[in-house]
């Protein structure tokens, strides 16, 4: 195969890029190739570079890695552009947490939709369009932009719409859901077939098959009723499989952010949330999560450097679309996975210019949809309302209208359901003049936002939310760990 270069934005996201890094070079055409790695954190930049140099050393691999500061330098001449960048980073994102919780919005994640994930786009759209005009002046011709940075639907969108590069939007919430679908139906390898499709992080098992056969509703909800974890894990999401008669992707925690019903009144919300990990619901349960790893690898770095030395197993390779993605572009090898794209039909009961998750494959040619697929109908209102507060919030961060901005908070569906319009305009405010650094585009309202909470008369309140743990220390990680694997 012929040489090429890959440029990964946000490298310095290291756990994530190591596992991308191992997945691509598992395909032996995949090998000879260039990695640029890019983030603005020089720190970081020099910790994966050198994870990276260990892995090609080790595995004798004939790939160059190559790390610099200067996105553009990064870019240039690529035939790939993976994003995983987190605008802000964990600064931003805790006034993503705590400022909606002083009006009384309580998230588990908060980086899709909700207050949390709309303002995290207003972050990240105007750096991703920056990514996409050094794309089409500086990679290779024809150069594919793969996103994985959330929120997904949000970026994938702006990069199509106003930065005119060929994008395609990468989650794993299809593979994690099938997962579990499989392990609740004792399904073994290759006997469980589905088709998944919607919107990102409101993607829908439309249609289930057990070695051919058919699995309906009640099957489906005896069978998670019945699973010992899943059944405490995943109250929220058994409930919406009851009523909506399809299972969700989403985590219990994810899934509760993008409806208006389950996490509205705190004295509800305790009943639908598991605390055995953050990801069924926690408040704040991502930001708690992130702190801790990133406390956790700076600490444990020498360790992880250590690790870099062993032999790569192709076996091991993760289900991540992306290696398999660039595998089928350059071998021909067809690849089926789930992919977000502009709709244009594809899914025929929701908008055009929506970006979906849907089914398609992947060969020399490019991704081909599975194009006709109807959702059912009250999936696609629940993923319309999503949809709508999207636009308004990619249009809000490209033209820098704040009052286009509250009323795409205002309409979010779990804001909606808790706070009155004058405290959606307040909240936007706040959280403009917090994060006034990262939004560029606001710069000329920030001062009458300082002005209007100068004579604000909302009440707020301080409150941790209805399930908040503290970030635990190293030690007490390491602890953890440590009596885990003795149990084991």
């Amino acid at each position: 195969m012929s040489n090429f270069k890959i440029a990964i934005i946000g490298a310095g996201s290291i756990g994530f890029t190591k596992k991308l890094f191992i997945d691509i070079l598992s395909v032996p055409e995949l090998q000879n190739i260039e990695v640029a790695l890019t983030d603005i954190s020089e720190r970081n930049l020099d910790m994966i570079r050198s994870i990276l140099d260990r892995i090609v050393e080790a595995n004798r691999f004939p790939t160059r890695v190559t790390a610099t500061t200067d996105r553009r330098k990064a870019i240039e001449g690529a035939r790939y552009v993976i994003s995983c960048v987190r605008v802000g980073g964990l600064e931003a994102y805790a006034d993503d947490i705590r400022i909606p919780l002083k009006y009384g919005v309580d998230q588990c994640v908060g980086d899709t939709i909700c207050a949390g994930g709309i303002l995290y786009g207003q972050r990240n759209i105007p750096v991703i369009l920056d990514f996409c005009k050094d794309i089409r002046e500086v990679a290779e011709s024809g150069a594919r932009f793969l996103n994985y940075a959330n929120p997904m639907a949000m970026n994938t969108w702006a990069a199509i719409e106003y930065g005119k590069v060929e994008t395609i939007g990468l989650c794993h919430g299809v593979q994690h859901g099938g997962e579990q679908i499989a392990e609740v139906l004792g399904a073994g390898e290759g006997e469980l077939d589905f088709i998944c499709s919607g919107i990102n992080h409101q993607t829908w098992f439309i249609d289930v098959r057990l070695n051919g056969r058919k699995v309906g509703k009640d099957e489906l909800v005896a069978a998670f009723e019945a699973h010992p974890v899943f059944s405490q894990q995943e109250k929220l999401r058994i409930d919406v499989l009851k009523r909506f008669g399809v299972y969700s992707t989403e985590s219990n925690g994810h899934l509760s952010e993008y409806l208006p019903w389950y996490r509205k009144r705190p004295d509800e919300t305790a009943k639908w949330i598991d605390m055995s990990d953050w990801i069924h619901g926690e408040t704040g349960g991502y930001l708690r999560y992130s702190t801790e790893n990133r406390n956790w690898f700076e600490t444990e770095f020498p360790v992880f450097l250590e690790q870099a030395s062993k032999p790569v197993d192709p076996k091991k390779r993760s289900n991540e679309h992306a290696s398999h993605i660039l595998e089928a572009l350059e071998t021909g090898r067809v690849y089926r996975g789930h992919f977000n794209v502009r709709n244009d039909g594809v899914i025929t009961n929701l908008p055009a210019d929506a970006i979906i998750e849907s089914p398609g494959f992947v060969d020399r040619f490019g991704v081909n949809m599975a194009a006709g697929i109807t959702l059912p109908e009250a999936c696609a209102a629940t993923c319309i309302s999503s949809i709508n507060v999207q636009r308004m919030s990619v249009h809000a961060a490209v033209s820098g209208d704040i009052d286009l901005l509250k009323l795409a908070v205002l309409h979010d569906p779990l804001v909606g359901a808790i706070c009155t319009p004058e405290e959606v305009w307040q909240m936007v405010d706040e959280m403009v003049v917090a994060q006034a650094e990262w939004l560029p585009q606001y710069a000329d309202a920030v001062d009458a936002a300082k002005d209007r909470l100068g004579r604000a008369t909302v009440k707020t309140r301080d409150w941790a939310g209805v399930a908040r743990r503290k970030v635990r220390s190293v030690e007490e990680l390491r602890a953890e760990k440590a009596k885990k694997q003795a149990a084991e």
